[in-house]
């Protein structure tokens, strides 16, 4: 991070809006808020911000769109299911979101450290800190489903670039969602509110 001293020693926290000091290096669950990783999420770029509009495509967006794409897709509809759909990208509001050519270059270190995250995000709201196989499957067969979108819609893929690396979808279409980018500070608010919507339903389940 920037601002460290030379000599000083090294610095693996970052201080969050809400005031939390998240390590990362060593992820507590008691430093997770989800105003943070709403606000870091809206404004986090998908595709390095090679997206059509007048807005990037958050990670945030991408977020509401593979738990929507997860809800269509599955039989398993449980608020849990979809809260950990929703949630299947927020270590990106720290680490960033890198583009799959790059994780593969940098390798195991970047993998290892979003996996500490991921399992403080999941112990922090009640989720499994390792998900069932088939709903990993399931959220990530919606990731692919979305990244097709978004590399077609608006990343300037071809059908066939697409089809290659995300593979193509079947009995569902990108015009069944919304993916029009949208303002940071309105999809913050989105990402909130359906957070919200699932951790009442949980609540009532």
């Amino acid at each position: 991070m920037m601002g460290d001293r030379p000599g000083a020693p090294a610095r693996a926290w970052q201080r969050m809006l809400s005031g939390r000091r998240l390590d990362l290096l060593d992820p507590s669950p008691l430093d997770v808020e989800i105003s943070d990783i709403a606000h870091g999420l809206a404004r986090v770029s998908r595709w390095n911000g090679q997206t059509r509009g007048d807005h990037a495509f958050s990670v945030a967006q991408h977020s509401l769109l593979v738990e929507e794409i997860h809800s269509a897709i599955s039989k398993d509809i449980r608020p849990e299911a979809q809260l950990a759909a929703l949630l299947h990208d927020a270590p990106e509001y720290v680490i960033g979101d890198m583009i799959s050519p790059f994780k593969s270059v940098i390798g195991g270190g970047y993998k290892s450290c979003e996996e500490r995250l991921q399992r403080a995000i999941h112990m922090r709201f009640s989720l499994p800190t390792a998900l069932p196989g088939k709903l990993k499957q399931e959220i990530k067969r919606a990731d692919q489903i979305a990244a097709y979108f978004e590399a077609t819609e608006l990343a300037g893929f071809s059908v066939a670039e697409a089809t290659q690396f995300f593979g193509r979808p079947r009995g569902i279409a990108a015009d069944q969602f919304d993916l029009t980018p949208r303002p940071p500070n309105a999809v913050q608010g989105a990402f909130l509110k359906r957070f919200a919507a699932l951790e009442k339903a949980r609540v009532a389940a």
